[in-house]
């Protein structure tokens, strides 16, 4: 399963993300079908969606304040609990290939910045320059929010689910019955140096656990990470709850305590899912042996 974001996608900005998370969900798909692992799968669908511009991950993404792109991202195993992520990196190319590189190779968790950036270089991981992952679109977006806030309008980047949230994410279930979840973002257009959101931390936009089930989440940060929503989801999965139905139940939650806009795509151990958003749309695909399907609205 893989997301691509969760808001007003603009109609004609729909066939990118369609096909955008279409590529991603292949590219997973064709290492689950060779045998490979659901960290593997999800490590390869998230690295496609960061190389497409269409996302806010990777080359491409939103620009903070000072105009540079940093990213954060997050890898989990189900079956370990074992984790990697990397915050506010402004180096790395595809953060996910760094987180994977922290669960694999670091008895740490998590790394930031320029410790970030020195321990993926250490294990190999070539690092680029900021500059080659701006875009001009995104300078020139950076440049009208700025002037608009110049000119006294109010901030809109966390107002409502129109603005654009377009974090991506994949969920997978390996032939070996191990599940496991990924999320990937740039973050939010004009954010403050140095801001995390929640698709980066452990339990808040991202989770995995054999025993309960596999989350990602997408869209304003603050709100997820105030109810570790991904963690909130897979325990409700773990108690009972049918994914589809906690999936719903969990936007709806999100909305109504914290007023909170986004999406949350869901995965247990037997194969069940999820897939909600409380926003117009939200970019998504899934796959299975049972067959396939992809959109842009649930």
């Amino acid at each position: 399963m893989v997301h691509g974001g969760a808001w007003a996608i603009p109609d004609d900005m729909v066939d990118a993300h369609l096909n955008g998370v279409r590529q991603a969900l292949d590219r997973g798909w064709h290492l689950l079908e060779g045998g490979g692992s659901a960290l593997d799968a999800v490590e390869a669908a998230i690295v496609s969606m960061e190389d497409d511009e269409t996302f806010d991950a990777g080359r491409g993404s939103f620009l903070n304040r000072d105009g540079r792109v940093q990213l954060d991202a997050l890898m989990m195993d189900g079956a370990t609990l074992r984790a990697g992520g990397v915050g506010c990196v402004e180096r790395i190319r595809n953060p996910i290939q760094a987180a994977r590189l922290v669960l694999d190779k670091s008895p740490h968790v998590y790394f930031v910045g320029e410790g970030a950036e020195r321990f993926a270089q250490e294990q190999g991981m070539k690092l680029c320059n900021n500059s080659d992952l701006v875009i001009p679109r995104e300078i020139q977006r950076l440049k009208d929010a700025q002037e608009k806030e110049k000119s006294g309008h109010p901030d809109l980047t966390f107002a409502g689910p129109l603005n654009s949230h377009d974090t991506v994410g994949c969920l997978a279930l390996d032939a070996s019955g191990n599940i496991a979840a990924g999320t990937s973002t740039g973050g939010t257009l004009n954010k403050a140096p140095g801001r995390v959101g929640d698709s980066s931390l452990i339990g808040c936009g991202c989770y995995a656990d054999n025993r309960s089930a596999a989350a990602s989440c997408t869209g304003w940060g603050e709100p997820i990470m105030k109810l570790v929503l991904a963690k909130w989801a897979s325990d409700k999965v773990r108690t009972g709850g049918v994914p589809d139905a906690v999936a719903q139940e969990g936007m709806v939650y999100l909305k109504q305590r914290l007023d909170g806009h986004g999406g949350i795509i869901l995965l247990d151990q037997r194969g069940r899912f999820g897939i909600a958003h409380n926003t117009p749309r939200m970019a998504w695909a899934y796959k299975s042996t049972e067959g396939e399907k992809v959109g842009v609205k649930v």
